[in-house]
């Protein structure tokens, strides 16, 4: 946890000594699209691997 938080913090002044803003590349039509984009994938990840889990403790308890 604290390793994430440090690597947040690194990430965050990288991108700041580039003066990249993020608000401009969140807000901007690309950006959206490219963020829409990732939360279908994460989703779609996320049905899968739900259903995969599920697969997975049928089978396993069938057995017994």
């Amino acid at each position: 946890m604290i390793k994430t938080v440090f690597w947040g913090f690194v990430l965050f002044i990288a991108i700041s000594f580039f003066g990249i803003s993020l608000k401009a590349i969140i807000e901007s039509p690309m950006g959206q699209e490219n963020l829409a984009y990732l939360v279908h994938l994460a989703t779609s990840f996320w049905h899968w691997l739900t259903l995969y889990v599920q697969y997975l403790w049928f089978r396993l308890t069938s057995m017994v």
